[in-house]
Order: C-alpha cells, then structure tokens, then sequence
C-alpha cells in the first residue's frame, strides 16, 4: 500500500496471486484507480467553491464598506467663499432678531414693573413705616410684633407711683382695653386680629412701664395697627428678621 496525494490508500496488484488481483477481470485497476482520483477531483472541487464562497462574502463586505463612506463622503460638501458669506449673513441676522425680541420683552417688563410699583405706591400714601420691631411708636404707648404675638408697651407719668394693684387690663378676643384706676383708659378698643385671651399676660416693670404680651390668632399675617383707630403701617415695609422666615408663606414675604 502506498499513501497518494489525494489522502487515500490505493492498492497496487503484485506480481504473486492474490484475492484482488484473481478476482478482478480486465481493466478492474484501472477502473478502481479512476474512482479514487474522482473523488478527489470531487473533493477538491467542493473545497474550491467553499474557498470562492469566502472570498466572495468578504468581498462584497468590503464593497459595502467603500459605497457607505463615499455616501458619507457626498454628504459633506465644502462650501464656497460666497456661500459661506451668505450663510454667516443670516446667522447674524437671525441673532440680531433674536436681541431685539429679548431686549423689547425685558423694556416690556420692566414698564409693567413700574405700573405696579405707582399703583402700590399710591396704596401705601398715608401709611406708616414700621419702626425697628414691625410695629409703631405712637404718642401714649409703643408696640412691636414678631408673626406670633404682639408685645405692647404703655409708659407711666413720672410723677405717679403705683404698683401692680392700681393696673386696670381687660383682654378680649378682639378688644384691649388698658389704663389706671382713676384715670381714663389709655387703650380701649377694637384689636386689628384676633388674639388668644388664654395666652395673654402683663407685668409692670420697675413702676414704670406695663409690659403686656398677646399671642396671635393667625400666626401668619402682620398686623398692619393695633387696634383699629390707631394709623396704618405699611407693612409692605416690615422686616421679617425678627421672626423664622420659613414660617412665612409667599404672601406673608411679600
């Protein structure tokens, strides 16, 4: 036996007798021979075509590649000298426009800023500014105000001595009424808001001074007198230091 090219074994017949040899007639190891090389020839044949197959895939993938770039390629145009002049033109233009809309909307605002600002303005004529505490200094008494309670300060005539006993305090839900045994009242009337009567109270201090303490009702409103024939505050004005500013709504900041 002897191993061909092809990968198969070919039988050659010897010169002694043998099965294969006795058994064949004439032309049977030529026939069988031809067999073995058309196999081959078929082998070789496949493995050729599976070749061009490869070739053939890889082939048109690389085309594919080269027509997407020059596609890509087109769609990038240069342009020229005029036509990048006329493009620059309009962007320019386009941004002017766009100035001129911004700057005509803030003149617009800023007009109607200043119409509200008159018609406040004319709202607050006549109205008192606040003094350091949110509230009012006034001829017979002082008082300040925080969100949540108003602290009121009436000052006693030097050439009076008196003690806790002559003290005349009457609160009321919406009426205070404050003064001396034997004199007129110094406060009686109507509060500004409600207040809680439960939570009010009073001290004199040094014989001097009745320092009187009231809780609001609404603790987020700012009273704008303390009671009702006092003048108004402006309290558009009022400086919310003195209190938590997260316990103010909008409306109460503004």
């Amino acid at each position: 036996r002897r191993a061909g090219a092809t990968g198969h074994h070919l039988q050659f017949p010897r010169q002694e007798k043998t099965d294969f040899y006795i058994g064949g007639g004439p032309g049977s190891a030529k026939k069988l021979i031809l067999e073995k090389f058309s196999k081959y020839e078929q082998w070789r044949s496949r493995k050729g075509t599976k070749g061009k197959e490869v070739r053939g895939a890889e082939e048109r993938r690389k085309a594919k590649l080269n027509k997407a770039k020059e596609e890509q390629e087109c769609k990038v145009k240069e342009l020229t000298e005029a036509e990048a002049e006329a493009l620059q033109k309009e962007l320019d233009r386009e941004k002017e426009e766009k100035a001129k809309k911004a700057a005509q909307k803030e003149k617009e605002n800023k007009d109607e800023k200043k119409e509200d600002d008159d018609e406040e303005d004319e709202k607050d004529k006549g109205k008192l500014k606040p003094n350091a505490g949110n509230g009012c200094d006034l001829e017979n008494y002082r008082w300040t105000q925080t969100l949540s309670e108003i602290e009121l300060r009436v000052p006693i005539p030097r050439n009076l001595k008196i003690k806790a006993r002559d003290v005349v305090i009457d609160f009321e839900k919406k009426h205070l009424k404050v003064g001396l045994k034997g004199f007129p009242p110094i406060i009686d009337g109507e509060l500004s808001n409600d207040i809680k009567v439960e939570e009010c109270c009073w001290i004199l201090e040094d014989s001097s001074t009745i320092l009187v303490t009231m809780e609001k009702v609404n603790k987020m409103e700012w009273w704008n007198r303390l009671v009702t024939t006092d003048p108004e505050l402006n309290t558009r004005k009022v400086n919310p230091e003195p209190s938590k500013l997260s316990d103010l709504d909008g409306e109460t900041r503004g």
